[in-house]
């Protein structure tokens, strides 16, 4: 709320009604123990004016850099309608919605985005979304354990290609549950996961593999061989996914001969800004056949006694809120407002804007990695298809050419030499729909000077 209106004689009244005799004690519930008496470091209150002139010079110094910094979050056009609906109030301040009739609006918008990811997926049902991607590959995991009941190994196939951070989440969440998840290795001319390392598999119980497409570097798998692998060895397929890409490649839901089990991705793609790291959001979705194992809530239509249509609660199991020793999942809420952001974006652009905005993106990329090659000291790491984001291998550390490019106002991707050492100089870089061919060529005319900066240097 921007501003709050109520003067003390406001807040006298309010307490008075309650019988409360202080702000302070509607506290009082808290030990005196656990108070603080106040905040080393945080000066003292500044008015309205002083606080919108110390934020602008805060932006300032943040600046407007040239960003090709993907790994998981990417810069997209956002129509400004998407916010200006998202920030309604109606939309801004709805949170759960458990009194369905007084929920409509809510309940409405949820069941629009579970269908339009769904049939972006190719999948049949979707749950109201999750915390981001990284924590919706945990709980697509933890389910494949619940519904794949013939597995008893709790064992998880993750290749290295898949997000690191994505990898790490997954090891936090469902590691001290008893999942054992096991690495693969990726093929270092392709980028892809190496298909006889999968062999060693054969014959092993094995729950699930998980399968990122594009993956970490960009590169495009296999995914009907690794699918039809999995499948014939009775693992559950867990597809982890970029939704912009799903408008011009093969769904998960078609992969190999039966699709994958379970799809997850991040959601930040969607009309959701970077906002310094967050807040954004995850999807899940699956075959209707394991929906009673699926962590958090569905939406769907239905009538009511006069035949008018209308938006319930079909599916929550009722322990996720009330005992949580006993919950599906600890997944009891849904974000709310990444998600309402994400169907207004998904709804202005439709299919056909939305694959729009995959083809530039990928033809950007296309066109960065050759301006970038052209430099002398860079070249591609893998020979194979790519979506929107590439590995480029340098003659230099990365770190000092990322420093000096950032000295020159461009954020030049990241650093792959603490997750991928075995890459050397390796630098990830992205590209979308709001790159231009000057910002191309700015981009690779900076890398240039930064090598040879680098070079001088050394």
């Amino acid at each position: 709320m921007p501003f709050v209106p109520h003067t003390d004689k406001d807040v006298r009244e309010m307490l008075a009604a309650i019988g409360a005799p202080s702000i302070e004690a509607l506290f009082d519930e808290i030990p005196a123990s656990l108070r603080i008496q106040g905040l080393d470091g945080i000066p003292s209150g500044m008015s309205e004016m002083e606080i919108g002139r110390l934020m602008s010079e805060r932006a300032r110094q943040d600046g407007r850099p040239l960003a090709f910094l993907g790994a998981g979050a990417y810069e997209h056009h956002i129509p400004a309608a998407v916010w200006a609906i998202t920030t309604r109030g109606e939309f801004y301040s709805a949170y759960t919605p458990y009194q369905a009739e007084a929920s409509q609006g809510t309940l409405q918008v949820i069941y629009e985005y579970q269908s339009m990811i769904a049939s972006l997926t190719g999948m049949q049902v979707s749950n109201a979304s999750l915390y981001d991607g990284g924590s919706a590959v945990a709980e697509a995991a933890l389910m494949a354990v619940r519904a794949h009941r013939r597995s008893k190994s709790l064992r998880v196939l993750v290749p290295t290609t898949v997000h690191p951070n994505y990898r790490k989440v997954a090891v936090s969440t469902a590691g001290n549950q008893g999942l054992r998840f096991e690495e693969l290795a990726y093929e270092r001319a392709s980028g892809r996961i190496d298909a006889a390392a999968l062999q060693r598999f054969d014959g092993e119980d094995i729950t699930a593999m998980v399968i990122q497409q594009p993956n970490f570097f960009g590169v495009l798998e296999d995914v009907d061989q690794l699918t039809d692998w999995a499948h014939a060895r009775g693992l559950f397929v867990i597809a982890v996914v970029n939704p912009t890409s799903l408008a011009i490649l093969k769904p998960p839901g078609q992969w190999g001969a039966k699709g994958a089990d379970i799809v997850v991705g991040e959601g930040q793609p969607l009309g959701v800004p970077l906002s310094s790291g967050g807040p954004y959001f995850g999807f899940l979705t699956t075959r209707m056949e394991y929906v009673r194992s699926m962590p958090g809530r569905i939406v769907g239509r239905t009538v009511d006694l006069e035949g008018r249509p209308g938006f319930t609660l079909t599916l929550q199991a009722r322990e996720q809120h009330i005992r949580r020793g006993k919950a599906t999942s600890n997944i009891c809420t849904n974000q709310g407002l990444l998600m309402t952001a994400a169907t207004i974006y998904l709804s202005l652009l439709g299919p056909v804007g939305l694959a729009r905005v995959a083809e530039a993106s990928h033809q950007r990329t296309q066109e960065l990695v050759a301006a970038a090659t052209r430099v002398k000291g860079v070249r591609p790491a893998f020979d194979g298809p790519r979506f929107h984001e590439a590995v480029l291998l340098l003659e230099r550390p990365v770190a000092g050419v990322l420093r000096e490019l950032e000295s020159q106002g461009i954020l030049g991707g990241y650093d792959l030499s603490g997750d991928y050492p075995e890459l050397g100089h390796a630098l990830l870089v992205c590209a979308t729909e709001t790159k231009t061919t000057a910002d191309l060529e700015r981009f690779a005319s900076a890398l240039g000077e930064a090598i040879r900066k680098s070079a001088r240097a050394a």
